[in-house]
């Protein structure tokens, strides 16, 4: 311990004791400057000196302590034994050479994977939703995990809890789409992989953006969010409630927006009232990266940073990342003024420390540098990015079963700016995209309005040599049976290239044309954070090359890499088949491959509704009876309302029927639980999965309700021929919703339940009625039923 400490002349130093009682002694201790460095956090990188700690820097900015240590994986640029090394000396720096020998939480980016040199990239997160299996993502999660705590990171800036029903914001491919009950199971499955069965060797989970960020005025990234309180609740608070009541999520971030009127990191109605007093949330809330100061340039709500701290602290951000910024002096000034109120800063300290507790950081605060390798880039995370990757295919079309293609194929044309290129295979959150924002950082001297500077010497390696491109994927299979021509690129208006895409083609007896996005944060990019687009037609001149190749008559497979529905009705009509691979990761080009000739049978649903154009948008399957149509003739004059391709779609080289489908009862009493049982059949002729839903329609309540809400879903494996039946076990507690009163109700009365394999391709389940509890207590909020799948006899 530093200045001569010894564990046992202290409480705060005493394993033995309660986490509350070390906190309650710890915090007795510290001076007022001790306080607010728990508060602030420093980019690794400005401690580096070459690739090491440089004790001068660390003297400088580390004296009083430090609560976070930012991105020592994802802003260096070193690699994971490099980054063990960092963190640990850091750590001993914080241990040995300030007075109380506190250590630091270090936290990291983690939407695709850890977002690190030579760690495995994952596929984006509407990829990931696009499996609808909650497992698969608890299972990356927990991947992880371990690989963070090898590196000596504790907390995950993951998951996306934002609900999306606006593909023109760019981060949607962050997000799992547009359904409160799909974003929480998929959200809850995340945390708890994170979490782990506690903080001792678990990393902190932080859910994202506390609240609306997705549903952002024009779909443009920072603007504000026009939400009424009801539809605040139901939609876009849902998730973050269900990760804190039902998986103990740990940590919040505030969102960059407004909603009505009041910015996210200002406004303790949601911060604290609500997340806090109603939800019982324990954990801390931190900012998002330079949002507690942009209260004052960006909103203008305060006057200067000191005001704009105040504003922060009171409304509940206990941390302010990437770099103490307004949590510095420009706190200490609202203290000594009396603008804050001393007991403020004590709360979100507490916490801070508590995390620390939690997480075992005074017992070992260091990790094994020599283990680290072993964590990171292993098989079995290999595997299980595949695994994601082939489930999160979404077969959108297939006339006439072009696909899956036949190995024997004589020719195929392989044309577009994703064909031959790996980093348009990864989304915005990955290090070989931040690799491009530091350069840009270090070129510019700044990003995103805030403190950025990148040393000279700071290290940025791409991280794509290696990664398959669609081109090696088939060039293995295919071997000179494939021609390429890449006709484009991904944003460029040159279409130099059409001569030899359109000659490829229309020697071939199949073209598959690989068309997209580029995800990333820089001005290069066309998905991902503030990349926002007011089309959703492919960038630069793609569609122009599709009409070309598309003109030789030859049959087109389009295979869509993209973080986001995208394509004109051109495209779509004109395609004889279409694949969305999302942003796949690492292991996606095999998927893809895999997915085309076969090998895969793909089942991935859309977790989002596809457009047929803009001027649909907000187009989604939930929306009220008045909604959905234009009244009294229904479609647009020059467009159907519907979408091309409704949530939950998505088909596969077999086909599933739903044969029988009924419930239990028929009158069930609040706070009992609806059983719904449905047998499905493979009717097909090879072995498949597909995802079987469950809707609600409340036909008649007090408020009026969407057509139609998800409610459960199960994936169903069966071979050809095979039948399931699935059981749903749906509590009445996820029937309820926001009265007139602003109360969550259990409403009695009738309950139609649908199922089917897509949210406009459903049977008639049965109607339940709901009877009230007799003494009229209120029957709190359920997020997640239970499901059974079982194997049924075959029919003869």
């Amino acid at each position: 311990m530093p200045n001569g400490h010894s564990p046992t002349r202290t409480i705060y130093s005493d394993p033995g004791a309660s986490i509350e009682d070390r906190v309650d002694d710890l915090l007795g201790r510290m001076t007022p400057d001790e306080k607010r460095a728990q508060l602030g956090s420093v980019w690794a990188f400005s401690l580096l000196e070459g690739n090491r700690l440089a004790p001068q820097r660390a003297r400088s900015v580390l004296a009083q302590g430090l609560g976070h240590l930012t991105r020592p994986a994802g802003s260096t640029g070193m690699r994971p034994r490099d980054v063990a090394r960092l963190t640990n000396d850091a750590q001993r720096f914080l241990v040995t050479e300030t007075r109380l020998g506190i250590p630091a939480i270090v936290h990291e980016e983690v939407c695709s994977g850890v977002m690190a040199r030579d760690s495995l990239i994952y596929p984006q997160a509407i990829g990931v939703a696009s499996t609808w299996d909650p497992e698969l993502n608890r299972q990356l999660a927990d991947s992880v995990r371990i690989q963070m705590r090898a590196m000596g990171s504790h907390q995950g800036l993951s998951p996306v809890l934002d609900v999306v029903r606006d593909p023109r914001w760019g981060r949607t491919e962050e997000t799992y789409g547009e359904d409160p009950h799909l974003v929480a199971q998929m959200g809850l499955a995340f945390v708890r992989g994170l979490q782990g069965g506690s903080l001792a060797d678990g990393v902190i989970a932080t859910a994202k953006h506390l609240v609306g960020y997705g549903a952002s005025e024009g779909g443009m990234n920072w603007a504000p969010a026009h939400l009424p309180p009801r539809l605040l609740r139901e939609v876009y608070l849902y998730p973050f409630e269900a990760a804190v009541r039902e998986a103990g999520l740990e940590s919040v971030m505030a969102g960059y927006h407004e909603v009505d009127g009041v910015p996210c990191h200002a406004n303790h109605e949601l911060l604290t009232t609500a997340l806090r007093d109603e939800w019982g949330f324990a954990g801390t809330v931190v900012s998002d990266y330079f949002a507690v100061e942009q209260l004052s340039s960006y909103h203008q709500l305060a006057v200067g940073k000191e005001e704009a701290a105040g504003l922060a602290l009171d409304a509940g951000v206990d941390v302010e990342l990437p770099a103490t910024d307004a949590y510095g002096e420009p706190l200490a000034d609202a203290l000594v003024a009396g603008r804050v109120k001393d007991d403020r800063l004590d709360h979100a300290v507490a916490r801070v420390l508590r995390h620390k507790f939690e997480l075992g950081l005074f017992e070992d605060p260091y990790v094994d540098e020599s283990a680290v390798d072993g964590a990171v880039m292993t098989k079995g995370q290999r595997a299980l990015a595949l695994d994601i990757a082939r489930r999160s295919i979404v077969l959108l079309k297939n006339d006439a079963t072009v696909l899956p293609l036949d190995d024997g194929v004589r020719s195929v044309a392989l044309i577009g700016p994703t064909a031959d290129e790996a980093r348009h295979l990864l989304g915005d959150y990955t290090f070989p995209a931040h690799a491009e924002t530091l350069a840009v950082a270090r070129s510019e001297g700044g990003l995103l309005g805030g403190d950025m500077s990148i040393p000279e010497d700071l290290e940025i390696n791409e991280h794509v040599d290696g990664v398959p491109t669609v081109q090696d994927a088939l060039v293995a299979r295919l071997g000179d049976r494939l021609r390429l021509a890449v006709g484009c690129e991904i944003d460029s208006p040159s279409t130099d290239g059409f001569a030899d895409a359109v000659a490829v083609a229309a020697a071939a007896d199949v073209a598959i044309m690989v068309l997209g996005d580029r995800s990333g944060l820089t001005i290069q990019s066309t998905s991902g954070e503030s990349r926002d687009r007011a089309s959703l037609d492919l960038p630069g001149v793609q569609e122009d090359l599709f009409r070309a190749v598309a003109a030789t008559g030859t049959p087109i497979i389009a295979v869509l890499v993209a973080g986001r529905p995208v394509g004109s009705d051109f495209l779509h009509s004109h395609s004889s088949a279409v694949i969305m691979a999302w942003l796949p990761g690492e292991c996606g080009a095999q998927a893809i491959a895999e997915t085309l000739f076969g090998d895969n049978n793909p089942s991935g649903k859309l977790p989002i509704s596809y457009p047929r154009g803009v001027g649909q948008i907000p187009v989604y399957y939930g929306h009220k009876l008045s909604g959905g149509r234009s009244h009294w003739h229904g479609d647009y004059v020059d467009m159907p309302t519907s979408p091309r391709y409704a949530f939950g779609h998505g088909l596969t080289y077999t086909t599933f029927t739903v044969e029988q489908a009924g419930i239990a009862r028929s009158e069930v009493v609040a706070g009992e639980n609806v059983d719904v049982e449905v047998v499905v059949a493979n009717t097909g002729q090879r072995a498949g999965e597909d995802v079987v839903q469950l809707y609600v329609r409340d036909p008649q309540a007090s408020v009026t309700r969407p057509v139609l809400e998800l409610k459960s879903f199960a994936r169903v494996s069966a071979a050809a021929g095979e039948r399931k039946t699935v059981r749903f076990q749906l509590p009445t507690g996820q029937l309820g919703f926001y009265n007139h009163d602003m109360e969550y109700l259990v409403e009695a009365g009738a309950i139609e339940l649908h199922v089917g394999f897509a949210s406009d391709a459903l049977v008639h389940a049965g109607t339940a009625t709901v009877a009230a509890v007799r003494d009229g207590r209120p029957i709190p909020p359920v997020y997640t039923g239970s499901v059974v799948i079982e194997p049924t006899a075959t029919r003869t």
